[in-house]
């Protein structure tokens, strides 16, 4: 031990050549103690005696990077616990414990471990996409590869498995850009679940915020991680951090007790003497209070600077503007966040809502923000199921949400539309299920979203009917045409890709098993599907992004907007409560690129008259009722089918014609 050298920043552990300084933000904490552990039950303690504002530290000589560690503190039973370090880079093992936790069972929880950062990152560089060409993919690091048998068996719903020889391959012939992890910092698994043998599968249950879950490693879950980046990012593929800041494992009134609960107080939102519960969790981080603010962007710093990631995806991101029962698009976060140096580059994205009062914050988010937008994916779900009074609405989601989000500001506040989440049903069960089938869950199916706007086409669950799986396949193609076509950053679930059904199972959070570990056995309409989706998405890059690009910012204003009848007249006010097939056309300013949509959501094939120029002016992207893209006659008057979807491009000139457009602002 050095005094001398002891200091209060950075927190954490702090490696130099000759030890390691450890400091921890613990003002409630008359007393406590550093834990430096030899063994499992043999262990060094050093009380933590200098201070400074509510921080307490101390500099201890000889230590290497792999020391395990931690803190001893009193609970509220004047009991010796062993507290993590909240600014822990890594822990000694996967997290799990038999309920109920204990402060004796605490000294046998996963130990908070010294790192040294350095990592040869072989000149590798951030992809920079651009918003307008980013297409997220979500993914579950285990359940993408656990069951490929392509993926060598030790990779295999690991770290490295994203990254192997067959994956990399995947991710090319898919023309996938970026990939949206579900959460990686260290997860612990709520008791109600262990309870009943299960875990925390998603990982939205923080218990570190700056650790790699063990759970995703062969070894090393710090190397294997920053491998994995690394390896994606040669292959120009943008890595997305679903983080969750808005609540962390220690759960509400008399829950359990890991690290801020007893170090800080004033950590969590209070109503009087009890926590605060707008995240459904038990707690409410308050990021108004200065020490839970650092925390969080300490740790946004650190993933960008050590783990090189490219953005963040923000759970239940309304919590994070938060004073008390309000929401403030200014709030200190937001403005801490913008600011910041290393964050500059960095893509933000929120769930722009909680359950709190006033939780609902869809477009209410700064400059600089992207959302979800929640308001995409429920009318394009009615849409396609036939519900009728939609038109208008879907006509204003496919247009980026205006209404919403000004395109003034794209791309840098462009909506990120989604059909599927990994909450809620995935595609294949949003056209196979009219109900939701959660009985795995253990809570009596009353858990999951109730309102999916789903259907089965006839038959509740998977069939060998081929007519049924024939109008499956065509709907999926419409939602995922709607989707790449529409103006936006599309969001896709990568289990989407390869048809993968949870059976009806709409909050499969805790399914850790081959209900959610994707299937990489494909039947031929899924291979099908596989195919049509990849050359979808490289239609996407070639036509649609040039029109995102165009129709972004201070050229928002310079292109041709009109819809149309089937007859080719523009739409009249009337025509949208009372028509169900309409046809889109766009153009780059007066003379460039045309895209052709033709939209029929009624039960009976509908006759379109193609504009001016004909048959010879375009060329078919995409029909719906097709298997394959750019399959499909092209006539002066094209008969679509019902329930489906025609995108259409201009190989020559437009012919300017002096017609009043009709530009769709909503």
């Amino acid at each position: 031990m050095n005094s001398n050298k002891s200091r209060p920043y950075p927190l954490g552990a702090e490696l130099d050549e000759s030890g390691c300084n450890f400091s921890i933000h613990a003002p409630s904490c008359k007393v406590i103690s550093l834990v430096v552990f030899n063994s499992n039950t043999e262990f060094d303690t050093y009380p933590l005696t200098q201070s400074y504002a509510g921080i307490k530290h101390i500099y201890v000589a000889g230590v290497r990077a792999g020391q395990e560690y931690g803190f001893i503190v009193h609970d509220q039973n004047d009991k010796p616990i062993l507290l993590s370090d909240p600014y822990a880079k890594a822990i000694s093992k996967p997290l799990h414990y038999h309920a109920p936790f204990t402060s004796e069972k605490s000294w046998f929880m996963a130990k908070s471990v010294v790192v040294d950062s350095t990592f040869d990152w072989q000149d590798s560089q951030h992809p920079r996409l651009p918003r307008s060409e980013m297409v997220l993919f979500e993914t579950h690091t285990k359940g993408l590869t656990k069951l490929n048998k392509k993926v060598p068996a030790q990779h295999q719903g690991k770290y490295l498995g994203l990254v192997s020889q067959e994956m990399l391959s995947f991710y090319k012939q898919q023309k996938i850009n970026c990939l949206q992890l579900l959460p990686v910092a260290a997860c612990m698994h709520e008791p109600h679940l262990l309870d009943m043998g299960m875990v925390n599968y998603w990982g939205y249950n923080p218990y570190v915020f700056m650790a790699p879950d063990p759970r995703y490693a062969e070894v090393d879950a710090v190397h294997e991680l920053k491998t994995t980046i690394r390896e994606l990012h040669k292959n120009g593929i943008e890595v997305i951090l679903d983080v969750v800041y808005n609540h962390t494992a220690e759960g509400g009134d008399g829950g359990l007790v890991f690290n801020l609960k007893l170090l800080d107080n004033q950590y969590y939102l209070k109503h009087g003497c009890h926590y605060a519960n707008f995240t459904g969790c038990g707690n409410t981080v308050d990021l108004n209070y200065q020490p839970a603010l650092t925390l969080v962007m300490d740790t946004l710093r650190y993933w960008v600077q050590e783990y090189k990631v490219d953005g963040f995806r923000f759970d239940l991101a309304a919590t994070l503007g938060r004073n008390g029962d309000n929401f403030y698009r200014e709030a200190a976060f937001f403005k801490a966040v913008a600011q910041d140096p290393i964050l500059k580059e960095t893509k933000l994205i929120a769930e722009p809502w909680d359950i709190g009062p006033n939780g609902y914050q869809v477009g209410n988010f700064p400059d600089g923000w992207n959302e979800c937008n929640d308001k995409f994916r429920d009318i394009t779900r009615s849409f396609w199921r036939g519900d009728n009074g939609f038109l208008k609405e879907f006509a204003t989601r496919i247009m980026g949400s205006r209404d919403i989000y000004s395109a003034s500001r794209w791309p840098h506040k462009m909506t990120i539309n989604y059909i599927t989440y990994h909450d809620g049903f995935t595609m294949q069960d949003l056209v196979s299920y009219k109900m939701k089938h959660n009985e795995a869950n253990g809570e009596n199916n009353h858990d999951g979203h109730g309102d999916n706007r789903s259907d089965n086409l006839g038959i509740e669950g998977e069939t060998q009917c081929s007519d049924i799986i024939s109008l499956r396949e065509q709907r999926k193609r419409n939602f995922m045409a709607s989707l790449l076509f529409s103006f936006s950053i599309p969001h896709i679930l990568t289990a989407d890709v390869v048809s993968h059904t949870q059976q009806g199972n709409n909050n499969a959070y805790c399914q850790d098993n081959s209900l959610s570990w994707l299937n990489w056995d494909l039947k031929p309409h899924a291979e099908a599907f596989k195919r049509w989706l990849a050359n979808m998405l490289d239609a996407r890059r070639q036509h649609m992004v040039p029109f995102i690009e165009a129709f972004s910012g201070e050229t928002r204003n310079d292109n041709r907007v009109s819809w149309h009848r089937p007859d080719g007249n523009l739409m009249e006010m009337d025509d949208w409560n009372q028509l169900n097939a309409v046809s889109l056309k766009l153009g780059i300013g007066q003379h460039g690129a045309e895209l052709l949509y033709f939209i029929n959501q009624s039960q009976t094939p509908a006759r379109f008259k193609l504009p001016d120029g004909g048959k010879e002016r375009w060329t078919l992207i995409c029909d719906t009722t097709e298997i394959e893209s750019g399959v499909g006659d092209i006539r002066q008057e094209m008969l679509i089918q019902p329930q489906s979807m025609v995108i259409l491009k201009a190989t020559g000139a437009a012919k300017i014609l002096p017609v009043k457009q009709q530009i769709l602002e909503a």
